[in-house]
């Protein structure tokens, strides 16, 4: 019997060892990150620059940005000369547009518009020295890739969204170590994240965790608490505050939730004290005299409250800038480009649009400080505008070219700053051609030199003859001084928008070796998979014949559907409406049995269930127990908890809040039932009973202190809140424990059952009492009602009677391969289940506040395991440890007594289709992210549905061998 165990179970571990292999080449070469280049800048590099060019009678304390910087940039100025003396930077997290923009921009005013009133009245009052700007930002928008982004003025690499939940530092040249490298004395308080990423560059730190997104206020107040007093001081150059309030609201409660209105007027509050005090200080010799005011998000957020996505409301977020001393008038033809409004009051209001990506070089270039050698942004017109001293004459070049205007001036300085700018990135991309493994493509690489060419030359020779012509060629050059340094200011943007639409088309480098080797593994593995089938079918042979036409068309039937799902995934449409889909093919599946049962004549109520049960799965992924209607339902209790409502309301509140709870009992009775059954063992039955029983009283004390209907002292808050959720994972890890330590010890003496078809539902049982009772806690109040509908759904399938689950003639159990239909209809039911949730295949389909049940501090390893057991668990654990069920029923209700070992194979039987139909979909998913590599949407959407596949297909892999291990 041993030896026929281990030769069932041995084709599982193959299995999952090709998948491994066939997932670790594939990845390797799909989602490599961009090679970070070690090199820096520094203040001497500039003379390498064609941006500055000597005379013939060479004064090496001249040059075309005025005079010579030191080394170190003591003096003030390196590449370029300093604009603002202090920057204020204030981040606050998940930042909408449409939070800032005034509502008369939109087509309709939503609730949680028109709050940070305060911006909008500098924008429309000092229109002049304060702007507002629609941010966009590049996917994926998740906040580490943004801060990584908004510093190094690169393009954020999908690779690293896997290290949202634990920040490396970064190692390539940034603008934090550009500041503190060139003396900038740094101070920063909010989101640990930055102490993360910049571990030994600021001066000042008040860091707080970030990732408890239940806790909405603790960063916040702690930011509070330092920015006023140290805006006061005179110890800092630029002063980062970043705000994590709204994004926690948004993920908790939504966009449009009283919660998330609060947190927008307080930071309006907060706002005003800022300007205030900046105000105050900015008189002559005042210590924010020339002071550059920033109010920014990093990425926006979705009405959910998510994002890491490429949808606009994730990638369109805010940037305010204000300056405290004042651009001349002409400033107005550079911002009145932007798209303006009259407010209500009459005055114009004008949205600019910024690139994050110009962030890093904007704001060196403003501070006088290298820029980061990796950076390809442009410094940014408008914001550049924006500072007074911009529009200051301050080189020799002006003076030849008798650059008089303050207009002239400035774009003046500005060619200058794009010179610099354009030089930078040139040097980067040609190190970054010749260093990285694969390198950029030839044919975009000449494009590109081309326009850097023509940019360069053009300037110099504008220059030469500005500098050393004779009189009449330096006349015609002074008479059209502005049309000049706007086709010079041209040309540079034009390189610049060239190497940024480059990067973004081609930064990802794939090596597409690796991608075959791993896709050609892939198919072996799938080849193996249909192997082992054929081997494990021919066993059963010898115990029943194999119906021949009707099975072959039970098995093309099955192909077909598989192949449908798999094939959708080609379109990204379909991948966002992949749970529509499967839904489809599940309802497909109940009626097809139905018409099958209708052709005996007797329609069996399980028919007609699962097909009600179908509807409710598809109306709850529209409109019932996603992630919008949790949040919602958040928000009302929330708000009832602390503004008060009527009391009709709240008796409908209160309605809703019980039914959790009601569905709870239903399901502790089904339990009761389901265990009671089974010849279990004396002791550990009742423990098991007990145990699951005292979870579910346990889940319904935290969701009643959640709810704050009920006024409870702090004792029992903290104990429904904290300690609850806590002894359920306990409860559900120690019947784990007990259950493997059962099997290990003795499992024939401690399971005294007649047949293995009563031991393996023991064992099966005890798994999933295991597991259920933690993924409950963290679906959270839809988890009794997914659960109710998990179980009935099972209940169904298991006896449909679609095709003779048992053979009328012989009364034999057939096994998994003649019949496969149950499998694929528990797979797409696993589906389902997973968009019933709450989730989909993106980031910001995370539950991210499920890894805080229990907790208030962030761990990367328990917050990590919880929230892939809130992932996976109805779509992954419980659908493969539940496969035995699906054998179960028919050798129950058979009429012959089977040979021990029949049980067993047809369970390998079923676990091998199982399998081999997440295999094949994930298989279809690969090839689509091969071929849609070049996809517009390949980060936002293709490369997290391979994420989210290829995870759940090794779980697949794990969960069966470790079922195997348990069952067999």
């Amino acid at each position: 019997m041993a030896a026929s165990k281990w030769a069932l179970i041995r084709p599982f571990f193959l299995i999952l060892t090709l998948h491994s292999l066939a997932i670790y080449l594939f990845t390797r070469g799909f989602l490599l990150t961009r090679t970070e280049l070690s090199s820096f800048s520094h203040c001497s590099d500039k003379y390498q620059s064609p941006c500055s060019i000597p005379s013939p009678t060479y004064n090496a304390n001249a040059s075309f940005f005025g005079d010579r910087p030191s080394k170190s940039g003591s003096n003030g100025q390196c590449w370029t000369r300093p604009a603002v003396d202090r920057l204020v930077i204030i981040i606050l997290d998940a930042l909408r547009f449409d939070f800032v923009a005034p509502s008369f921009f939109f087509e309709e005013k939503k609730p949680w518009m028109d709050k940070l009133e305060v911006l909008q009245k500098l924008a429309s009052d000092e229109g002049m020295s304060s702007r507002i700007f629609k941010a966009i930002a590049d996917p994926p928008t998740t906040s580490l890739q943004r801060l990584k982004g908004l510093t190094t003025g690169g393009l954020p690499t999908f690779i690293d969204v896997g290290n949202s939940f634990g920040a490396p530092a970064i190692v390539e040249d940034n603008l934090i170590f550009q500041l503190a490298n060139n003396g900038k004395r740094v101070l920063m308080m909010g989101d640990d994240t930055w102490v993360k990423l910049f571990p030994h560059h600021f001066n000042e730190s008040y860091p707080y965790p970030s990732f408890n997104v239940k806790d909405l206020d603790t960063v916040d107040n702690g930011v509070i608490e330092h920015l006023l007093p140290s805006l006061l001081r005179d110890d800092w150059d630029v002063l980062i505050a970043h705000f994590l309030g709204v994004d926690h609201a948004g993920h908790i409660y939504g966009v449009d939730s009283t919660p998330m209105i609060a947190k927008l007027e307080q930071y309006n509050n907060i706002l005003e004290e800022v300007v205030q005090v900046l105000k105050n200080q900015s008189g002559s010799g005042g210590l924010h005299e020339n002071t550059l005011l920033v109010v920014m998000g990093d990425h926006g957020q979705t009405l959910n409250g998510d994002h890491g996505g490429g949808t606009a409301e994730e990638v369109e977020t805010s940037l305010f800038a204000m300056s405290l001393r004042n651009p001349p008038a002409p400033v107005a033809t550079v911002l009145d480009k932007n798209y303006c409004q009259l407010d209500l009051d009459g005055k114009k209001i004008c949205i600019g649009t910024f690139q994050q990506l110009d962030f890093a070089v904007t704001m060196a270039s403003l501070l006088g400080i290298p820029f980061p050698f990796g950076s390809i942004g442009r410094v940014n017109p408008e914001l550049y505008a924006l500072t007074g001293r911009t529009w200051e004459t301050h080189n020799q070049c002006a003076e030849k070219l008798g650059s008089h205007s303050n207009l002239e001036s400035w774009m003046l300085n500005y060619v200058n700053n794009l010179c610099v700018n354009t030089w930078q990135v040139k040097r980067y991309i040609d190190l970054y051609s010749i260093t990285s493994v694969i390198g950029l493509p030839a044919e975009d690489l000449r494009y590109i030199n081309a326009l850097y060419s023509q940019a360069q030359g053009s300037w110099l020779d504008i220059m030469k003859f500005a500098l050393y012509s004779e009189n009449g060629t330096h006349s015609r050059i002074i008479d059209n001084t502005a049309s000049v340094l706007q086709r010079q200011i041209d040309a540079y943007s034009r390189f610049l928008e060239g190497v940024a639409e480059l990067a973004r088309f081609a930064w990802t480098e794939f090596n597409l070796m690796l991608m075959v080797f791993g896709l050609c593994v892939m198919l072996t593995a799938l080849c193996v998979h249909l192997y082992s089938i054929r081997t494990v079918h021919a066993l059963c042979k010898s115990y029943y014949p194999f119906s021949g036409r009707s099975a072959s068309l039970r098995i093309l039937t099955v192909t077909f559907f598989v192949a449908i799902r798999a094939f959708s995934f080609l379109s990204n449409s379909y991948i966002l409406a992949e749970g529509r889909v499967a839904s489809f093919l599940l309802g497909t599946t109940g009626i097809l049995n139905l018409w099958f049962s209708s052709d005996t004549g007797e329609v069996a109520v399980e028919n007609l269930l699962f097909l009600v049960l179908n509807i409710i799965i598809r109306f709850g992924m529209e409109s019932g127990l996603s992630k919008e209607t949790i949040g919602s339902g958040s928000s009302i209790v929330h708000s009832f908890g602390s503004t008060g409502i009527e009391k009709g309301w709240s008796l409908k509140i209160g309605l809703l809040e019980l039914l959790p709870i009601l569905a709870l009992s239903i399901l502790v009775v089904l339990i009761y039932i389901i265990i009671s059954r089974n010849s279990f063992w004396k002791r550990l039955k009742y423990f098991y009973t007990m145990g699951n029983i005292l979870c579910c009283m346990l889940m319904s004390v935290h969701w009643i202190v959640e709810s704050n209907i009920i006024g409870a002292s702090e004792e029992l808050k903290n104990f429904g809140k904290t300690f609850a959720p806590r002894i359920i994972y306990s409860i559900g890890l120690l019947h784990f424990v007990l259950l493997a330590l059962s099997l290990t010890i003795n499992k024939k003496y401690m399971v005294p059952v007649s047949n293995p078809t009563d031991a393996l539902a023991i064992v099966a049982t005890g798994m999933l009492s295991a597991w259920s009772s933690t993924i409950l806690i963290l679906l959270g109040r839809q988890g009794p009602n997914v659960a109710l509908v998990c179980i009935l759904g099972a209940w169904c399938i298991t006896r449909l009677n679609w095709a003779a689950q048992v053979d009328a003639e012989s009364g034999t159990a057939t096994g998994p391969i003649s019949n496969p239909m149950p499998v694929l209809q528990w797979s797409l039911l696993a589906v389902c289940l997973f968009s019933y949730t709450g989730h989909w295949c993106t980031f910001d389909g995370l539950r991210y506040a499920a890894a805080f049940i229990g907790f208030e501090h962030f761990n990367i390893v328990q917050q990590g395991i919880l929230l892939a057991i809130d992932t996976f668990g109805v779509s992954h654990i419980i659908p493969v440890l539940s496969i035995p069920f699906l054998v179960l029923y028919k050798h129950q209700i058979s009429k012959k007594k089977h040979p021990d070992g029949l049980l067993f194979i047809n369970l390998t039987q079923a676990f091998l289709i199982y399998g081999l139909i997440t295999a094949f979909t994930t298989t279809l998913t690969i090839i689509c992210v091969t071929i849609q590599r070049r996809h517009l949407m390949v980060w936002g959407l293709f490369a997290p549905k391979y994420v989210f596949d290829v995870l759940g297909l090794l779980l697949t892999d794990v969960l069966i061998c470790v079922g195997s291990l348990f069952y067999y």
